[in-house]
Order: C-alpha cells, then sequence, then structure tokens
C-alpha cells in the first residue's frame, strides 16, 4: 500500500508534547504509525527527530509537522523541526478545534489532539509555518509587553477614579493605586526608549520607520507594533493577505431570503487592531490626506461613526504596509494629484474622441 504523505500532529504543552505520526494512503485512508510523548525540552526535541527517522515509512520523500499553537510552548518544536528540514505548519486552536468537531470526536485529550492534528496535516494542503526573525522577534516582545502594562495601567486608573467618587472615602487605598500609576508610566517610559533604541540598531528598519512616522498621527508606538507582528511584512504577500491576517477582512452573513449582518472578521491579529485605533482617529481630526472624506463617506453610507474608524484603521495599515515595503516617503497630496491626473487622463481622451470625430465629419 503505497503513501501519498505522511504528517506528525504535534499537541505541546509546557512539559511535554504529544506526537501522533500518520499517513495517508492511496486509498486516502489515514493510518497511524507511531505515537509518543516528549519532554518540551531541546533533549526532546533530539528524540523527536530520531524517533521520526526511525518510524517514517520508506516510500516517504517528506515528513510534514503540524503543531497548534500553544502561546510559546508550541516554538521550541516548531523551529527545532524546521531547522532539521521537515515543513511545519502552526494552526490556530479555533480552527484546530473546529476540524476536531468535524471528525465526530466527543472526548479530548492530548493524545486524540494530536492524531487529529496529524489527519488534518495528511487530508489538507496547510500554509507553511515561518519563524519571526531575531530582531522583529525582539521588537514584538517590547511592544507587547508595553501594551500588556500600559493594560494594567487603564485598569487601576479605573480603580482609582472609581474610589475618589466612591460615598467612602478610602485614602489608603488611593495612595496605593497613584502609587502603582507613576510605578507604570516610569515603566511604560522605559519600555518605549527600549523600543526606540531597538529600531534605532537597524539602519534599514530605522530610515523606513522615519518615514511612516512622519505621518501626522501615526507614533513609533503603532508602527513599531504592526511591524513587528506582521515579520517586517515578510509573511505578507499581499494587501488581501494583510487585511486577512489583522482581521479586517469583511465577511457576510447571508442565506436565501434572510441577510444578516456585514461585518469584520476579527479573527486575526488583535494587537495590530488594537494599536491602530488612535492613529485613525488622529488621522481624520488632523486631516491627513483623503481620511476626513473616506470617514464622511462611509458615515454618510450607515451612520455609525466607530464603523468609520475602522474602515480608517484598515486605510492606515495599509499605508503602513505600503510605505514600509517600497520605502517610500508619505505624500499628503497624493490623493488630490492623483484624482487631477485622472480629469486630465478624461479630458485628453474626450478631446482626443472629438477630433476624430471631426475628422469623419
Amino acid at each position: 500500500m503505497s503513501t501519498l504523505k505522511v504528517n506528525v500532529g504535534i499537541d505541546a504543552a509546557k512539559d511535554c508534547c504529544d506526537c501522533n505520526l500518520s499517513k495517508l494512503t492511496a486509498e486516502l485512508d489515514v493510518k497511524v504509525i507511531a505515537a509518543k510523548r516528549f519532554l518540551n525540552t531541546e533533549h526532546g526535541m533530539e528524540e523527536l527527530v530520531k524517533w521520526l527517522i526511525k518510524n517514517c515509512p520508506a516510500d516517504c520523500r517528506k515528513v510534514h509537522a503540524v503543531i497548534e499553537a500553544s502561546g510559546v510552548y508550541h516554538e521550541r518544536f516548531a523551529l527545532g523541526l524546521q531547522q532539521a528540514g521537515y515543513i511545519v505548519s502552526v494552526v490556530l486552536p479555533n480552527k484546530a478545534k473546529k476540524y476536531m468537531e468535524s471528525l465526530g470526536l466527543k472526548s479530548k485529550n492530548d493524545s486524540i489532539d494530536a492524531k487529529g492534528l496529524a489527519q488534518m496535516g495528511c487530508e489538507q494542503k496547510l500554509e507553511e509555518w515561518t519563524a519571526l526573525s531575531p530582531f522583529y522577534h525582539k521588537l514584538r516582545t517590547y511592544t507587547r509587553l508595553h501594551e500588556d502594562i500600559q493594560e494594567t495601567k487603564t485598569q487601576s486608573t479605573n480603580q482609582l477614579h472609581a474610589l475618589n467618587h466612591s460615598a467612602v472615602q478610602m485614602k489608603d487605598a488611593i495612595k496605593v493605586l497613584e502609587r502603582l500609576i507613576k510605578v507604570f508610566d516610569a515603566e511604560l517610559s522605559k519600555i518605549k526608549k527600549l523600543i526606540d533604541d531597538h529600531i534605532a540598531s537597524n539602519a534599514e528598519v530605522k530610515e523606513r520607520m522615519d518615514k511612516i512616522c512622519d505621518i501626522k498621527g501615526v507614533g513609533t508606538l503603532s508602527a513599531a507594533t504592526v511591524v513587528a507582528e506582521c515579520n517586517g511584512f515578510g509573511i505578507i504577500k499581499n494587501i488581501p493577505q494583510l487585511i486577512s491576517f489583522a482581521g479586517y477582512d469583511v465577511v457576510e452573513d447571508q442565506s436565501g431570503k434572510r441577510k444578516g449582518k456585514t461585518k469584520i472578521s476579527k479573527k486575526g491579529n488583535a494587537h495590530i487592531r488594537r494599536i491602530l485605533h488612535m492613529p485613525a482617529l488622529n488621522m481624520n481630526t488632523y486631516e491627513v490626506g483623503a481620511m476626513p472624506a473616506l470617514f464622511e463617506r462611509t458615515f454618510d453610507k450607515h451612520g455609525i461613526k466607530m464603523k468609520s474608524y475602522v474602515t480608517l484603521q484598515r486605510k492606515v495599515l495599509i499605508l503602513i504596509y505600503t510605505l514600509y515595503k517600497k520605502n517610500e516617503a508619505f505624500d499628503k497630496n497624493y490623493h488630490t494629484r492623483d484624482k487631477s491626473a485622472r480629469v486630465e487622463k478624461v479630458e485628453a481622451s474626450s478631446r482626443l474622441s472629438l477630433e476624430e470625430a471631426g475628422k469623419a465629419a
């Protein structure tokens, strides 16, 4: 019985990883070859590679690996297998869960999940995983740390506001929160400096980032977050993929005569969507480029400000992507000049048509 494809499914956890090696036969049946648990350590990674070599069928050309994303716990095996020459795909937990449900599996444990991931890899052509470069991985760590501390500070600020307006005043609790907020502010300033210094350490990245930050309303933190989450846009091939990656792709809910709401999927990078709120707001306030016109045009359609701001966020994301990839400076008059060029082209075409009609007459 010939083998069409061999896949190892890996369910990663903090301490260990359950692995299931399966194959897809010529009859399109998925057969389990072997299953084993390995420690989530460097030694466990080495043992996994030896195990794969030992159990892989002789007629197999390449072994694929499917790993469910699990915080940072999946990264050691994903990176190790990729460096060992295996094709690695990392799938989101919700995607893996939906696939397991489609198989009719009622129970759930690590070994069952690993088996389901192995079958998923055998039956589907999954996108190959690309590891973050060390530079962007470090930048992403800084921006996410800034985000976490900022959210904690916001919670403390809300608590302080509530205590200050409470009927029962608790000065000792208020002082604790005030001290905490000062600590958060100091740490946020330190992280901001780490981000600036890290960007400055790479001349090419610094040049591209400076051009993006010349846009009024877009700061270093916003641009750094978008660029870091997209691995310097190395994993992005086109604008539709970028929109989908960030969760700004539009989904419909329609069946027969029923028409549900049309909205963005939000099945993408939430860090990007969070950080782009203020740049979109600022660019509309400062009337940068075509942003005000876009806001008014969309607001006239549905009358919902937040939906219009989401449209602006999507536009800002595309703008950052374009400027960074092309290493170009922002031209705030681009939209007016482009419109003038189109008008001139139409007018020239009309004049040419009139001249040709006159000659024919």
